[in-house]
């Protein structure tokens, strides 16, 4: 086994975790730059190629082990953590280790944006938005990002989108569009709530506009995974789906942002990437 550890996230559990792999005579590697933990994964020879950090990390690590048969495995110390979250991973750290060492290899679906891989979430709107504004404030942690995303909520209006899902047209006026592979942004806030990661599907979320006073409620969904069941919301599924904007803009996958086209195709990869859960 590699472990590739993001120096970053996590900080005040990063030495532990590191002390325990290294009094068990794991090999350590540390990433030192963005997209430095692809370049380690695909050039390992390992068996398991382990992430150790946040959903950044992750995305890293599986992007350059996907479509092989090198086995990923997480050890989740981020601020969100979706996908290890979705994996029914723990954060209590020689739990973490004791699944690595004998937790069940499963093949999960991955899926791609526009040519770029995502493994939990990706989309366009209100949360793509707030990811930019997020990543340029320098600032981590979930009480940053609750501020930017009510600031933003202010002046933020919805957009039309034409959706199509495995050949059938949506048309929709969003405040975001959310495609899960996994059911969550990260921190249990289950944007996507029936999604699952071994299904064959992908699970299309969109979100009306709503007041601010529907807020509270709102969030007590998303944190309870009752979201589906709003009038604010629609849920489908499919396999290959294209997502038209008027212009081009933000859009988000595994929490990174990034500047795309108006026109934008999400597809499924069925069972392509092996994983511990």
């Amino acid at each position: 086994m590699l472990f590739i550890i993001n120096p970053i996230s996590g900080k005040g559990k990063k030495a532990k975790i590191v002390q325990r792999l290294l009094a068990k005579g794991y090999k350590v590697v540390y990433t030192e730059y963005a997209g430095h933990a692809e370049v380690l994964a695909r050039e390992a020879t390992d068996d398991i190629v382990v992430a150790v950090g946040g959903d950044g990390t992750v995305n890293e690590v599986a992007r350059g082990i996907v479509g092989t048969e090198k086995i990923l495995g997480i050890i989740p110390c981020g601020s969100g953590d979706g996908l290890a979250r979705h994996l029914g991973l723990s954060h209590n750290i020689r739990k973490a280790i004791q699944t690595i060492e004998q937790g069940e290899c499963k093949r999960m679906d991955t899926a791609e944006i526009n040519g770029r891989p995502f493994f939990s979430v990706c989309g366009v709107g209100f949360d793509a938005v707030v990811s930019e504004r997020f990543a340029k404030s320098g600032k981590r942690g979930v009480a940053n990002y609750i501020k930017l995303g009510l600031n933003t909520w202010r002046n933020y209006s919805p957009e039309h989108y034409t959706i199509t899902i495995d050949g059938e047209e949506h048309q929709t006026d969003s405040l975001l569009i959310t495609i899960g592979n996994s059911n969550q942004w990260g921190n249990n806030a289950k944007i996507a709530p029936l999604a699952s990661c071994f299904d064959g599907l992908l699970e299309v979320t969109t979100v009306e506009k709503f007041s601010f006073w529907e807020l509270p409620l709102m969030a007590f969904r998303l944190m309870t995974g009752t979201l589906h069941k709003s009038r604010k919301i629609a849920c489908y599924r499919g396999k290959d789906i294209y997502i038209n904007r008027a212009a081009e803009g933000v859009a988000h996958a595994d929490g990174d942002w990034f500047i795309d086209s108006e026109r934008l195709h999400i597809k499924i990869l069925p069972s392509a990437l092996k994983v511990i859960a």
